[in-house]
Order: structure tokens, then C-alpha cells, then sequence
């Protein structure tokens, strides 16, 4: 902990209601004040160690509210640690994570809460939570549930897809989605009709159809459409919030716009890889396009204008990244001759702070917005705000000096996820993290890490902020 004093002077100030030339002081690990540069209370502040951000963007440290470090999938892990994946999230401009524990089947939620805090502890670079993956909802889960509200992990995912390892029938669903009416939690859901889904799979692979492309082919948009309404009436008779993961697809984005419209507490998050990618890239030859394999699946090139409306008009809420890594070599491999069989995820949670600055260069959203969708929306509803996800008196000193002009290209050769490929290879981004705080302390200092696992402490989180 830091008992000295920094002052970063001279940048733009950016939150997601705010844009300032300000100074901002940082004391005991948190924001101590902030003031027009130039004043003179700007000019009254001293410290011990001065940041120069004149030129640049100081921007609040991103929130990533959806990685799966070390995630157990298919036979292997997620490549990145949460040593590794949490290094990396920092050189991205990310702050604080929040990773999915697992209850397995047969398991309570307690032990994989407790398996994941396992995982994490002592090895993380940024600040962590955790939500709950629940697999198996039977009275004993449903109590637990209420045991974890109460100490902080207040997000609980469940699955319409993968059936026999995640997924949850409509029955469990409405069950916990009826709990956390009650206990004041958030069902995250991963909608898509798994059911459906696999009687395509195994259509698909009768006919020889085994090329990556042909997952995005049976995971059709209108099942995940069909997946996102089903849940949020459900959500309706339980009269529960509801959280949708990872949308993909445009007449997904409708069904949650609809929703809205008839004032339900209905949000929705997208991830980088919808906005930027598409099924052009599940079918590059050679079985590269296994390294685009994730679910929900890309989508054709058209589903991404409805995307960045969807975050324009805010019914989307929220850009995760989603980030489950598997190598290409070794991993990505035990799907060759059978896209079922090739572990789902893609790397990103390096990548999501400059894809969403260059969507602000491009015109797709403003720099407010930037910050809205990465930083400030994610940390409230996820009951960390204004703790996390804004730059303000009394807030965590999670801070980023951010160069809005410096280029870059993206590549595998020069990134720090674990990982052996970039879903984003040789793209050309404007925009780019110099130095990044942690409640103070440099992890990210002018481009050379400073930080150490450790660092990064387990963050409780109070329930989501949109429904209080």
C-alpha cells in the first residue's frame, strides 16, 4: 500500500459522465481529489511522484466482469492463469476482473468458490470477484445461493446450452431465477437452445460437415434469439433481473430491446470479438478458423451494425470480453476432423480497452460511451461502483494514463495473454495504455510492468446498483 502521494497532472480527465482537464491526486490508494488543471487548487497539490499525462486520456481502469482463467472446458484449461491473465488484463488497461467459479454437478456452490479463490489468491496482478456458475440447482444450491449474496458474490451464471456438463432446464432456471428475486442476486445467462443445438451438431457431422465454420453454422442465430426470449419470460414470472451474456446476434439484441421497451430489468453485454469479428473468420482455411471458435458464435458481417446500435441506444450495457483462451497448437487441435470436439473461447481480455478506443477514432460510439461500456456500467452492475469504474473522490486509485494517438498493430508476437495466437492478428489500432495504477500502485509503468502477483486482493461486491 502506498503512503505517499502521486499527482497525475495535465491529461483529460474521462468518465462516463464527465470530461475535464483536471489533476488528479492519489492518496492511500485511493482518489484523494481531483481539480481543473491550471487553478488554483490544481496548483496547491503536492506529492511525492508526478505522472505527466499532458496529451493523453486519464481514464479510470477498465472492468471486465466476464473471464474464465484456468476454466476447465473440453478436456483441457483455459490457457491463462489468473497470474498470466491478469498481467495481461493490465497491460490492456483493465483493473479489476471478474472471474466465473464453477459448481460442478454433484457439488455444492461452496466447493467451487472455494476451488477458484484457490486459483486466484496470491497470483493476481488486478483486483478480482468472483460469480457463480450453476450447474446443479437442487434445495441444498438454492440456500447456498442466499450464503453468497450475503458475502459478496452476488451473480449467479446458468446455461440454456452444453447440455450435460453446464445446462440448466427450465424448471432450474425459473427456480433460481425465483431465489434471486428474493436474495437480490443477478442471473447472468448464457442463452442459446442447447437441446436444438446438438440434434444439429450431430446432423451436421452425418453429413461430413466437420470444418470450424459449421459451428457457427448450427448455432443458429434464431436459437439464440429464441433462447434470450425464453429466459427473459421466465425472468418475468419470477420477476427477477436478468443479465444476457455474450450476445451475438441481432435478433437476439431485438428480443432484449423489446424487453426493455416494457420496462423489464432486462441488460445485455456483447464482447469485442461481434463487434470486429465474423463467420469470415470461422472459415479461413487450414483450420485456422478453429482459433474463432467460442458460443455464442461469431456471426456474419451484418450482425455488427445492430451490435454498436444496440450499444448506442443502450440496449446493450455492457463490452466483456469473454476471455477463455485455448492455444492453437494442442488445444484448439482436438477439434480437427470434428468442430464439436475444438474447445469454445477466445483470447482477449488484452485487447478490449483499445478495440472499444478505436470504435471511438471509427465513430461507432463516443468517448464517454467508451468509458460507460468498459468501466463505469460493468462496475455498477455488478455492485462495485463507485469503488471501481469511475475516477472520483474516495474511488479506488484504479487509474490509467491512456496515449490517444500512439499506434499499434496487434499481434501474438507482441502480446501477454498466454497464448499462441491473437484473434485480432495484425489489426491496426489507434490508441494505446502507457502507464496503469492499481489502487495506486504502478503496474503498467510507460510501457514496462511494474506490478507482481499478489498485488491484486478479492473484491466482495454489494448487489446490482440498476435495480436498488
Amino acid at each position: 500500500m502506498t503512503t505517499g502521494r502521486t499527482l497525475i497532472h495535465g491529461g483529460l480527465v474521462i468518465t462516463a459522465s464527465d470530461e475535464i482537464h483536471a489533476d488528479v491526486l492519489i492518496e492511500d490508494g485511493r482518489i484523494a481529489a481531483l481539480a481543473a488543471s491550471g487553478t488554483p487548487a490544481a496548483e496547491a497539490f503536492t506529492a511525492e511522484r508526478t505522472i505527466d499525462a499532458t496529451g493523453k486520456y486519464v481514464i479510470p481502469g477498465g472492468v471486465d466482469a466476464h473471464t474464465h482463467m484456468e476454466l476447465p472446458f473440453g478436456g483441457t484449461f483455459a490457457s491463462d492463469t489468473f497470474e498470466t491473465g491478469t498481467r495481461a488484463a493490465a497491460w490492456g488497461g483493465t483493473t479489476t476482473i471478474v472471474d466465473f467459479a464453477v459448481q460442478s454437478v454433484g457439488h455444492s456452490l461452496r466447493e467451487g468458490l472455494d476451488t477458484w479463490h484457490a486459483k486466484a489468491e496470491g497470483n493476481c496482478a488486478i483486483d478480482y470477484g468472483f460469480h457463480m456458475i450453476v450447474s446443479d440447482v437442487n434445495q441444498e444450491t438454492l440456500k447456498e445461493m442466499d450464503l453468497l449474496v450475503e458475502e459478496g458474490v452476488t451473480s449467479f451464471k446458468q446455461f440454456m446450452a452444453y447440455p450435460g456438463v453446464f445446462y440448466s432446464d427450465d424448471g432450474q432456471i425459473l427456480r433460481a431465477m425465483q431465489r434471486s428475486a428474493e436474495n437480490g442476486g443477478l442471473i447472468m445467462m448464457h442463452a442459446e437452445n442447447g437441446i436444438a443445438i446438438d440434434v444439429l451438431v450431430e446432423q451436421a457431422l452425418a453429413r461430413g460437415e466437420t470444418d470450424p465454420r459449421y459451428h457457427g453454422e448450427v448455432r443458429k442465430a434464431l436459437l439464440e434469439a429464441e433462447a434470450t426470449h425464453r429466459a427473459i419470460r421466465l425472468a418475468q414470472v419470477a420477476g427477477a433481473p436478468l443479465y444476457v451474456v455474450h450476445v451475438s446476434a441481432m435478433e437476439a439484441v431485438a428480443e432484449l430491446a423489446r424487453a426493455r421497451d416494457e420496462g423489464l430489468p432486462v441488460f445485455g453485454e456483447t464482447c469485442p470479438q461481434y463487434l470486429f469479428l465474423s463467420t469470415d473468420n470461422l472459415a479461413e482455411p487450414d483450420f485456422e478458423g478453429s482459433k474463432y471458435v467460442c458460443s455464442t458464435p461469431l456471426r456474419p458481417k451484418e450482425h455488427q451494425a445492430k451490435l454498436w446500435q444496440g450499444l448506442r441506444t443502450n440496449d446493450l450495457q455492457v463490452v466483456s470480453t469473454d476471455h477463455c483462451p485455448f492455444c492453437f497448437v494442442g488445444q484448439k487441435e482436438l477439434g480437427r476432423g470434428d468442430f464439436s470436439k475444438i474447445p469454445n473461447g477466445l483470447p482477449g481480455v488484452e485487447n478490449r480497452m483499445d478495440l472499444l478506443h478505436q470504435a471511438v477514432v471509427d465513430g461507432h460510439i463516443s468517448r464517454r460511451r467508451w468509458i460507460e461500456i468498459a468501466c463505469a456500467t460493468p462496475a455498477r452492475m455488478f455492485g462495485m461502483y463507485p469503488k471501481k469504474g469511475t475516477i472520483t473522490p474516495g474511488a479506488d486509485a484504479d487509474v490509467v494514463i491512456y496515449d490517444p494517438h500512439a499506434e499499434q498493430v496487434v499481434s501474438a508476437e507482441t502480446h501477454h495473454m498466454n497464448v499462441d495466437y491473437s484473434a485480432y492478428e495484425g489489426k491496426r489500432l489507434t490508441g494505446r495504455v502507457e502507464t496503469v495504477l492499481s489502487r495506486g500502485e504502478p503496474v503498467i509503468t510507460e510501457r514496462e510492468y511494474t506490478g507482481h502477483a499478489g498485488h491484486g486482493v478479492y473484491t466482495p461486491r454489494s448487489t446490482c446498483q440498476y435495480l436498488n
